[in-house]
């Protein structure tokens, strides 16, 4: 065995001893510390998403909005609490009932409630009063209420002055027709169309007048209805005489009457010509009656505190009887749509208008509103409100009072001197 297979076996049997040791040896494994280093940052709470265009839109997950682009996350060391803004897990809203609803710009729907009453359409009152003097002779038409039809006779009537007029007529007639042509005959035929057309002038029937043309003159005149009417006041009895222009019969077509509503003052600036109005009585159970305002009073009844308006109703049958009283109701209806928030939503403290916004979930800010009429259920928002936001419309008073606490303490910590009292030890000023 030479020099260098002898190097060669001591060197084999050094490197399997060092091999065995390693392979006993136990293994040391660095010890890794779970605690975060003190500089690492920790992780951001995201409260929701917002619009990236400034929309008043925000969601509680990742969404894209209609140009595709992200919402952006609003984390919660961003978002600066107003004073009285509440912050509520999602067990407590369920457990205090909150419910929001979304303030949307829809047509403002309303009803005004008022008292009315059916009077007779003044267009269809009718009075009976010849432009001649008379007697009344005969009486057709002797009954208050009295139904009458068109062309119905009513009195028949002796008129010293038709009957001249009549004679008048016929004398110069038949000289008309006697007298050769010329002149005179000419004339007789004037006088002749004058008293015919003085005889028309004083609402002789057509039929009495033809008569006359055939030479048949008549003692009395009868008087007819000129529609269908029913008598209002109480006729002038037989054998009464009357001058030329004196009332002897007064009518009225009820097929269309008048309904007259008195309206609160407090919604007498809502009233609007041609709103439709809804008419029930309890006479007339079953039954509604419908129109549109056609006259708005222009004066206030001062000593009811009533703005007077009118409506005609057709009356076909006749049920709606003049002095019938009954409800009415009109329908309020804005031209545009308008912003409108629930009632129930709306804190009145008497002096100013609250309401409780969700800015993101489950966090409540409360603000303040300029608000304007009502409508239903709902009521105008002037000022403080956009469309899309959600407000608070159940359990509101609760969120109202945590509210208030918060607020009170917030004002308590910042005023003047609050902290140095709070840091001020229990017994400092002790002796």
């Amino acid at each position: 065995m030479n020099a260098r297979t002898l190097a060669m076996l001591l060197l084999a049997l050094l490197l399997g001893a060092a091999a065995g040791w390693w392979l006993r040896a136990p293994t040391l494994v660095p010890e890794v510390s779970t605690a975060a280093p003190a500089n690492e940052p920790t992780e951001r709470k995201i409260l929701y998403y917002r619009n990236p265009m400034g929309q008043p839109d925000t969601s509680p997950v990742p969404k894209k909005d209609s140009m595709g682009m992200d919402y952006v996350p609003v984390y919660a060391d961003e978002v600066e609490d107003s004073p009285g803004t509440v912050a509520l897990s999602p067990q407590r809203l369920q457990t205090l009932g909150v419910r929001t609803q979304v303030v949307e710009r829809k047509i403002a729907r309303d009803q005004i409630r008022a008292s009315g009453r059916i009077e007779v359409d003044q267009a269809r009152r009718l009075v009976i009063a010849p432009k001649f003097d008379g007697w009344i002779e005969h009486l057709h038409a002797n009954q208050s209420g009295q139904s009458l039809r068109r062309g119905q006779a009513l009195m028949a009537v002796y008129a010293p002055e038709l009957v001249s007029t009549q004679n008048e007529f016929l004398i110069a007639q038949s000289a008309a027709r006697k007298l050769p042509a010329g002149d005179s005959a000419e004339a007789m035929q004037r006088l002749a169309d004058a008293a015919l057309l003085r005889l028309r002038n004083f609402d002789i029937p057509p039929a009495q007048v033809e008569r006359l043309r055939q030479g048949q003159a008549e003692r009395l005149l009868t008087l007819t209805a000129p529609a269908n009417a029913v008598i209002l006041e109480p006729p002038m009895v037989a054998g009464s005489r009357f001058m030329a222009g004196d009332t002897v019969l007064t009518l009225a077509d009820l097929s269309r009457v008048w309904l007259v509503a008195a309206v609160p003052t407090l919604n007498s600036a809502e009233v609007r010509i041609g709103q439709a109005v809804r008419f029930t009585s309890a006479a007339l159970p079953g039954r509604e009656f419908t129109g549109s305002i056609g006259f708005v009073d222009p004066m206030l009844d001062a000593s009811m505190r009533t703005l007077e308006i009118r409506v005609e109703l057709d009356n076909p049958d006749g049920v709606l009887r003049p002095a019938l009283y009954g409800d009415v109701l009109i329908e309020l209806a804005s031209d545009e749509p308008q912003l409108l928030v629930p009632r129930s939503a709306v804190l009145d403290s008497g002096t100013r208008q609250v309401v409780f916004v969700e800015v993101s979930p489950g966090r409540f800010e409360p603000r303040p509103l300029q608000l304007g009429r009502r409508a239903g259920d709902d009521v105008v928002v002037l000022d403080g409100l956009r469309a899309g936001e959600q407000v608070v419309v159940a359990a509101n008073f609760l969120i109202d009072a945590e509210s208030n606490l918060r607020a009170a303490l917030q004002t308590l910590q910042a005023e003047p001197g609050a902290e140095a009292e709070d840091a001020m030890p229990a017994h400092a000023g002790e002796h």
